[in-house]
């Protein structure tokens, strides 16, 4: 062959997204395996990145201690919903195909540093993270299993809101899951929620924002409605730093700001002093 001659056959390149991560803050680039390597925290700015359900659950419960419950609690296609890009059964199976999960939350008891608790990781990749009847369904029995062994419970939230494609019976849960917490709270139970980035919508609404202690990581996006729906409501111009978690630990809406390092030793110094 004549080194003129072109090669057929094309090399093997990986895609980009293989190969580098991009932070959402600071849109920095650096090799996925230092993002990895990092726990999913910008090496340059400090942003917690976003973690699948997985991650956040292997990174905070003592190893091989995680049982699953109600895995077979999932979505409910009530409405019959579909819209222009599609029908709702449709997306959601194909997200269940894609992540491996059944619901936007997935629930379970384990350890945090000797400490029992049940635990609650909410997974943002899972149609944003969406609080569905299916969601509300496992966090209320999560906290009814919490109150029969007597553990405290344990919420990471990462959410965009309520799952409109459910219609009125999704805006329920927002009730029904603040209900549940409650019953947990007239226990004597503590209840620990930890909010990641995003945590907003009829979540920040409801139970995220119910916890005895109320913990974030930095620069979390805390909030109700967007930014630019609220600016155009009040006509007026909202701080450059609202709705992060330094923000609401200002003005009293946060107890504390958490790094993911410290998280897990954090969570259990609270267990201690509750004496669970």
């Amino acid at each position: 062959m004549s080194w003129f001659e072109p090669r057929k056959e094309k090399a093997a390149i990986p895609p980009a997204k293989a190969l580098w991560a991009v932070c959402a803050k600071c849109k920095s680039h650096f090799p996925k395996a230092e993002w990895k390597a990092a726990g999913g925290i910008c090496p340059k700015c400090g942003y917690h990145g976003r973690l699948s359900v997985r991650e956040r659950i292997a990174a905070t419960a003592d190893e091989g201690t995680f049982k699953e419950l109600f895995r077979e609690v999932s979505y409910s296609d009530h409405l019959s919903f579909h819209d222009a890009a599609g029908d709702y059964k449709s997306k959601v199976e194909a997200t269940i195909a894609k992540t491996g999960e059944t619901e936007s939350v997935v629930v379970g008891t384990c350890e945090i540093e000797g400490h029992k608790v049940v635990l609650g990781v909410m997974d943002f990749a899972f149609m944003g993270g969406s609080l569905g009847t299916g969601t509300g369904e496992r966090i209320a029995r999560a906290c009814e299993a919490a109150v029969a062994a007597k553990l405290p419970l344990v919420m990471f939230s990462a959410s965009g809101g309520a799952r409109m494609q459910e219609g009125i019976l999704s805006l329920m849960q927002m009730a029904k899951t603040s209900a549940a917490i409650g019953a947990l709270k007239a226990a004597g139970l503590a209840y620990i929620s930890v909010l990641t980035d995003p945590t907003t919508g009829g979540v920040s609404a409801s139970y995220a924002m119910l916890g005895d202690i109320n913990v974030a990581e930095p620069k979390a996006l805390i909030g109700f409605a967007g930014r630019r729906v609220i600016e155009n409501t009040i006509h007026q111009k909202l701080p450059a730093d609202f709705q992060s978690a330094e923000y609401l630990l200002k003005h009293g809406f946060v107890d504390r700001i958490v790094e993911r390092k410290d998280m897990r030793r954090f969570l259990a110094t609270m267990l201690g002093h509750w004496g669970m």
